[in-house]
């Protein structure tokens, strides 16, 4: 091998990608911008392949790929067109929780998975501490009841879920509330232990409890304290993956 092949073989270049490809990239980094808005409507596809400088297929071809991943939608008839989607925030919780959920137990563990939600919810314990208003307060003492009136283990890890959601709730942040419900659904999916005793659910109970009085007295770094400390104990609440 010649040194001017070695050469060549070594340089930081990157393969040059599809035009479809590079296409679809400049219409999403227009999207994430804000320059193109949901309800946006694209101009037609000849129009779009003058601008980009290539085939109509080519422009076809990243309509359907961005389309494929919910940033796009076509309407049809007279007044159709392509449009920038409007995504429904379901959508975002539910394509984390799928795709938490085919790593989880391969490229990431269950203890990574726990890690993530204490991460995202002690700090909002605080901020409901800081947030939470007297509709807040009334359904968390609602989720309290429920707890105590519970007919069975089957439902606890329901009731559980119950409370917590009061509690992201009250932090009044919408992106919090949707990362930490795709890991909570993913725990119960593919992780939670179905030996649990009733000592383990009143233990539960009582930190809730605990959590929902720091809450209510506006103690934020109490609420952070005794949800950090609530997170730490349910560690035993979930299994470790079995072997493959």
């Amino acid at each position: 091998m010649s040194t001017a092949t070695r050469r060549a073989r070594s340089l930081p270049v990157q393969k040059v990608r599809p035009a479809y490809q590079q296409v679809a990239d400049q219409l999403r980094d227009l999207v994430t911008r804000g320059e193109l808005a949901p309800g946006d409507r694209l101009p037609p596809e000849n129009e779009l392949a003058a601008m980009f400088g290539v085939s109509r297929s080519t422009i076809r071809e990243a309509l359907r790929a961005l389309t494929s991943r919910n940033l796009l939608v076509t309407v049809r008839g007279t007044a159709g067109g392509t449009f920038v989607a409007r995504v429904d925030p379901r959508q975002i919780s539910d394509y984390l929780e799928t795709s938490l959920g085919l790593l989880s137990g391969d490229s990431i563990s269950v203890d990574e998975i726990i890690e993530a939600r204490e991460l995202l919810e002690v700090p909002a314990a605080g901020l409901a501490a800081a947030r939470r208003t007297e509709e807040h307060i009334r359904l968390l003492h609602e989720a309290l009841e429920h707890q105590e009136r519970r007919p069975s283990r089957g439902v606890a890890f329901r009731e559980h879920r119950q409370f917590h959601d009061v509690v992201l709730a009250a932090a009044h942040n919408r992106l919090l509330d949707l990362m930490t419900d795709s890991v909570f659904r993913v725990l119960q999916a593919r992780f939670l232990r179905n030996d649990l005793t009733e000592d383990h659910w009143h233990e539960i109970d009582n930190d809730h409890r605990v959590i929902a009085e720091r809450i209510v007295d506006r103690d934020v770094a109490g609420a952070e304290r005794a949800m950090r400390e609530h997170l730490h104990r349910l560690r035993a609440v979930y299994r470790a993956p079995e072997p493959r």
